[in-house]
C-alpha cells in the first residue's frame, strides 16, 4: 500500500461463471479455463478470467496463475483494472495471491493498488479488497 494515499476497504461477493470458449491448453497437463464474474457489494461490475492450471499426481498440491480484467464501479468511481492471482496447494496447505496489476487502473481507478483477501463460505465467495486510490 501507497504512504501516499489511506488504504481503504471494499468488500462483497462474486459468483463465477465458467466458459464454453477456452482455447484448448498448449499441453495436457495444464487446465485452461475462462471465467465470467459479476461482483456485488462495495465493488460492483463484471470482469472476465483467464487460468492457467497444472495439478500434480499427489492429491492436495496443484497450482494455479490467473489474469482478471475487471470493469467496474469501485466505491462510487467507475473504471477498468486488472488482477493477477496465483494460487497454490502443498498437500492440502493452500496461499493466495490476488493483487491488483500496478498503474492497470483507467477512468477514476488511475492509480488504482491494492490487495484481495478471499473467503469461501457456503458456497459464496467473499471478498476484501484493501486499496489505495489518489485523491482527484
Amino acid at each position: 500500500m501507497s504512504a501516499e494515499h489511506p488504504a481503504r476497504v471494499a468488500t462483497g461477493t462474486f459468483t463465477v461463471q465458467p466458459r464454453s470458449d477456452a482455447p484448448a491448453p498448449l499441453v495436457p497437463e495444464i487446465g485452461r479455463t475462462l471465467l465470467d464474474k459479476t461482483w456485488s457489494g462495495d465493488l460492483t461490475g463484471q470482469s472476465v478470467v483467464e487460468m492457467l492450471s497444472f495439478m500434480t499426481p499427489v492429491e492436495g498440491s496443484a497450482v494455479y496463475v490467473a489474469i482478471e480484467v475487471v470493469q467496474a464501479t469501485l466505491g462510487g468511481k467507475p473504471g477498468h483494472f486488472a488482477f493477477y492471482h496465483a494460487g497454490i496447494s502443498e498437500r492440502g496447505e493452500q496461499s493466495l495471491t490476488y493483487r491488483v496489476v500496478p498503474d492497470s487502473g483507467s477512468g477514476e481507478l488511475v492509480g488504482l493498488g491494492g490487495e484481495l483477501q478471499l473467503e469461501r463460505a457456503g458456497g459464496v465467495h467473499h471478498y476484501t479488497l484493501s486499496y489505495t486510490l489518489p485523491e482527484g
